[in-house]
């Protein structure tokens, strides 16, 4: 077999009868968990002590108990990696068509990525486009460590996840011939699109389908020795404040889904000392990754400690939740897949228990207290 041919076995469909069955929730919740500091540290120490593999990818995905095993994830829909690097080593060309949003979470380095070297420092955040070309090396003095969070496991589950191990980029040249001969009238619809309904339908032709309108994704570079001072003046906001005192790392690309990439936000942190958040719930899944301070969650009724270097689901979708700090400053990253959600229209969310749920992009969302007190 090849990537032209398949040898797919004949089969014929199913029905399944649900005639008067009433609609259930069938969801398969996944559970929390945290990933302790110590268990990541033993993984990096283990993975440390591994010789180098020829494609310089020394790795190990965090995988939730009740993930699939061909799709392993921390959620369903979200992937996690953790990868070292040693001093001087470096990673071969890789690409596949899957998002990430990469956390350096020790030493430092670079990433070469879609024709930009990103040199990045511990607790930067920087992203990938789909399909871009990317190398990571460690230039710096200690182990390099990073978490890489990805939409993997969705495409696996889509059975549409096309990796590509050094690939052999190929530069496409469009010359005059070819604009000339995309400019012909005889390769286009004489019609174009036009409205078909009262309500604003519209009938596209097949030259218009093929062809949408691109939107560049840029690989975006947070610098933490940027983001901690903004990040450190919204403790201002005092404990009267009933939101959350965080920046989302936002990629213009993303427009109205308010994402580093197209699937996920990435959002930083800070919880001031005994700050304890409202609980509140939504339909998109949160992972938080602590790396300063300690506290605890309480999840659909159940209390989860953590502390820094911990590794949490903290947000099953459509779960309850709230976290609170203890006696020191708490900084985390937090990615999830709330973008997604928007644009699938699917993205519930219930800000206030006491208040109806919303659903997020479609209609008119939730405010804060901000303008009522002195930030």
């Amino acid at each position: 077999m090849n990537d032209f041919r398949k040898d797919f076995p004949r089969l014929d469909g199913q029905f399944i009868d649900r005639t008067g069955a009433a609609a259930s929730d069938d969801n398969n919740y996944f559970p929390p968990i945290v990933v302790t500091r110590e268990q990541i540290d033993a993984e990096v120490e283990r993975l440390a002590s591994s010789a180098l593999p020829a494609n310089g990818r020394r790795e190990s995905l965090v995988v939730h108990p009740y993930a699939e095993a061909n799709a392993p994830g921390m959620t369903p829909g979200i992937q996690v990696k953790l990868s070292v690097l040693k001093p001087g080593e470096r990673t071969l060309p890789f690409r596949h068509n899957a998002t990430e949003v990469n956390f350096c979470i020790r030493g430092s380095g670079y990433c070469e990525v879609a024709g930009r070297r990103i040199q990045h420092a511990q607790y930067d955040v920087w992203n990938h486009p789909s399909f871009a070309t990317y190398v990571h090396g460690n230039d710096g003095r200690d182990l390099q460590v990073r978490l890489t969070y990805s939409n993997v496991p969705l495409l696996q589950h889509m059975q549409i996840y096309l990796p590509e191990d050094d690939p052999k980029v190929v530069k496409v040249e469009h010359d005059a011939e070819e604009a000339a001969a995309a400019a012909d009238p005889r390769r286009k619809s004489p019609y174009g699109m036009f409205p078909i309904t009262e309500d604003g339908g519209l009938l596209m032709p097949y030259e218009s389908l093929i062809n949408p309108t691109p939107i560049t994704s840029h690989p975006l570079h947070f610098a933490w020795a940027k983001v901690k001072p903004e990040l450190d003046k919204l403790e201002a906001l005092g404990k009267e404040y009933v939101g959350r005192r965080l920046y989302m790392y936002y990629n213009p690309s993303t427009g109205r889904t308010n994402g580093i990439t197209p699937n996920f936000f990435a959002t930083m942190t800070i919880r001031p000392p005994k700050i304890v958040d409202r609980p509140h719930r939504h339909s998109s899944a949160a992972i938080n990754y602590y790396f300063h301070g300690s506290g605890y969650s309480n999840v659909a009724g159940q209390r989860y400690e953590w502390k820094a270097g911990d590794l949490m689901l903290s947000a099953p979708g459509w779960a309850v939740h709230n976290h609170a700090s203890y006696d020191d400053y708490v900084y985390e990253l937090t990615v999830q897949d709330q973008p997604l959600n928007i644009y699938m229209e699917s993205l519930l969310w219930q800000e206030d228990l006491k208040k109806p749920m919303l659903v997020l992009g479609t209609e008119q969302g939730f405010d804060t207290n901000r303008s009522k007190i002195a930030a």
